[in-house]
């Protein structure tokens, strides 16, 4: 198995707005099909620009947060 090398706490630090799916896989550690699935249900939030869609971040990073912030 491949060596993730982004993981949440690379997504907290960045300044963009939205992240990829495959970037949302990376940090999880599960593969990109599973983030797509999790869109389309619903349980991770998505945006639609165009054809394309993002993840918004700071709703992503929150389904994670442990609350003590």
């Amino acid at each position: 198995m491949r060596q993730s090398t982004l993981d949440i706490d690379d997504l907290r630090r960045r300044r963009s707005l939205v992240i990829t799916r495959q970037e949302a896989a990376e940090a999880l550690g599960v593969d990109p099909r599973t983030i797509t699935v999790g869109i389309e249900d619903g349980t991770i939030p998505s945006v639609k620009i165009g054809r394309r869609i993002v993840i918004p971040r700071e709703k992503f990073l929150a389904l994670f947060a442990d609350g003590t912030s």
